[in-house]
């Protein structure tokens, strides 16, 4: 039997609804699968490219749509953005200042900060006012604090610039919003096509123990921990 089975989340209501952005991918296939699984969790909606409504960090305007779709249903206690970019054809991460370029840095800001900046403005709008969470997934070499070996530029600075949004998005949300949680997630190495390349299938964990670690963690979170970065593990780390 799985071990994420019998996975409770205590600090949501009865019946509380879900909403996993790339749910395609193998962290948010796990989180739809152990969410649909959960006694509490009434309803989890899948958002992608070919879903109804689709939702495409490269059409701007899919994310408004999107968001307007959904707001015609009752609230979301919880919202996970699962998508990201490391890697695509012709597209490695960049290892020295001589590797950088346009295009590449476009691609991965699209993806890893346009994008989630544009689900914070349209989507925070759909939390519950009660129990509301909305996490994204960065990525703990987007700390610049902890960053000591260099490299990785687009996907370090992409994920720093998700964190700066994170942390501004949370003090304004909390104005009007003042029981909701905005905070980034660091997922820790996953075995998917993300981290392939990376030794990833070697080193890293099965999606569903990833899934089942940040749905812990998620858990837990209160209010007052609006605006923070946290590790799978729990841990909070810094910008």
């Amino acid at each position: 039997m799985a071990a994420w089975l019998g996975l409770k989340m205590n600090s949501f209501p009865a019946g509380f609804r879900a909403l996993v952005i790339g749910s395609t991918g193998a962290i948010g296939a796990a989180f739809i699968e152990q969410l649909a699984a959960m006694p509490g969790c009434a309803a989890v909606v899948g958002l992608h490219r070919q879903s109804v409504p689709p939702i495409d960090f490269e059409r701007e305007d899919s994310i408004a749509a999107a968001a307007a779709a959904l707001a015609l249903q009752p609230p979301f206690h919880l919202i996970v953005n699962a998508a990201g970019l490391l890697h695509a054809d012709g597209l490695m991460p960049e290892k020295k200042l001589a590797e950088l370029n346009y295009a590449q840095m476009k691609a991965t800001f699209q993806v890893n900060s346009f994008g989630p900046a544009l689900l914070l403005r349209h989507f925070s709008g759909l939390l519950d006012r009660e129990r509301g969470l909305l996490a994204l997934l960065s990525a703990k070499v987007g700390s610049i604090e902890d960053n000591r070996l260099g490299g990785w530029y687009s996907y370090r600075a992409s994920k720093a610039a998700l964190n700066m949004l994170v942390k501004t998005a949370a003090i304004e949300i909390k104005r009007s919003q003042p029981q909701s949680v905005v905070v980034a997630l660091h997922p820790g190495t996953v075995k998917s096509k993300l981290s392939k390349p990376f030794r990833g299938m070697e080193i890293g964990r099965e999606p569903s123990i990833a899934a089942a670690e940040l749905l812990t963690v998620l858990d837990r979170l209160r209010p007052a921990d609006s605006g923070q970065f946290f590790s799978y593990s729990g841990e909070r780390l810094p910008w």
